[in-house]
């Protein structure tokens, strides 16, 4: 893991894998009602293990664990929140188990979300107070960290309230964290804003979030045609490290749509793009599968030409 970060901070290009909960869905693994695909690390924990496999044989140098649909109180909303920690824990085995099978020496990033259950999803703070939130996000932190894990993804953040808490969470681990941000546009003002929570506009959350010092700023499951611009907005407050993990689809709870899903070769001519303007760490979110990473990682010179660009 010390060499991934120091390639990190060395601004190398990065592949990273695509989206776990979508696949599973795609390999025909049923998605739990109110959390999505969690359950699958209870249910279907060879799927897991299958998936994060195909990634990196595809090319991924790090892969994600299935918890951004596990965290405590999610698990307490199906039935398992006396497990919640061995259950987190073990997400972190399955992965390893992979790693092992495939024998390549990936890093494994512990996902973190602020997702509620029982609820509206994008709106934990509707559902729990601020110390509810607090002490879920820190058992899962934790637990993720106890089972071994390299770094910590908090993926999805978009708020000003819970986003804040899980990236304290994250950080009291000691371990890197990756801060994941996700973006939509307005429709009417054109204005970058939360995804799924226009409420929150996205400079609001980059203002709540930079600065706990995140070792990484990602922008993801946003759609391909706003991450640039929302890399743009990134850049006027941070100078670190950045990447990208796009979304393709969209999402009808439980199910993904897997509709108009971007092509990996035109997945590669964005990265490109994106590469041009600074970032170095790439991958997919939900829609994207190992054809996607794999296409990815076979354009890595050509992401390095893009990068070199931005250096000029």
């Amino acid at each position: 893991m010390t060499r991934l970060n120091d390639r990190v901070a060395a601004g190398d290009i990065i592949v990273i894998d695509g989206g776990m909960g979508t696949e599973l869905e795609r390999r025909g693994v049923p998605m739990h009602a109110e959390t999505w695909a969690g359950a699958a690390l209870i249910e279907h924990p060879d799927a897991v293990v299958d998936i994060h496999a195909d990634f990196i044989r595809a090319g991924a140098e790090a892969i994600i664990t299935n918890t951004f649909g596990a965290s405590p109180h999610m698990l307490q909303a199906m039935g398992y929140g006396e497990r919640a920690e061995e259950i987190i824990r073990g997400s972190v085995d399955l992965a390893k188990r992979a790693r092992d099978r495939v024998g390549r020496d990936v890093a494994i990033a512990g996902s973190i979300s602020t997702m509620a259950a029982d609820g509206d999803l994008s709106r934990p703070g509707d559902r729990h107070s601020d110390d509810e939130i607090a002490d879920s996000l820190g058992r899962m932190a934790r637990a993720l960290a106890d089972g071994g894990c390299d770094l910590i993804a908090l993926e999805m953040m978009r708020d000003t309230r819970c986003a804040p808490i899980a990236m304290q969470s994250a950080r009291e681990t000691g371990l890197p964290v990756w801060l994941g941000l996700a973006c939509t546009r307005e429709k009417d003002s054109g204005d970058l804003v939360a995804f799924d929570v226009p409420e929150h506009r996205f400079a609001d959350t980059l203002a709540a979030t930079l600065p706990l010092e995140p070792d990484l700023v990602c922008v993801m499951h946003s759609d391909v045609d706003v991450t640039g611009d929302a890399i743009d907005v990134v850049k006027e407050r941070w100078n670190g490290p950045l990447g990208v993990y796009p979304e393709s689809g969209y999402f009808e709870m439980p199910h993904w749509q897997f509709v108009d899903v971007i092509p990996p070769d035109a997945l590669v001519a964005r990265a490109q793009t994106w590469a041009s303007q600074g970032v170095t760490l790439f991958g997919g979110c939900c829609g994207l599968g190992p054809e996607h990473i794999s296409a990815l990682d076979a354009a890595r010179e050509c992401l390095e030409a893009s990068r070199s660009l931005h250096l000029a």
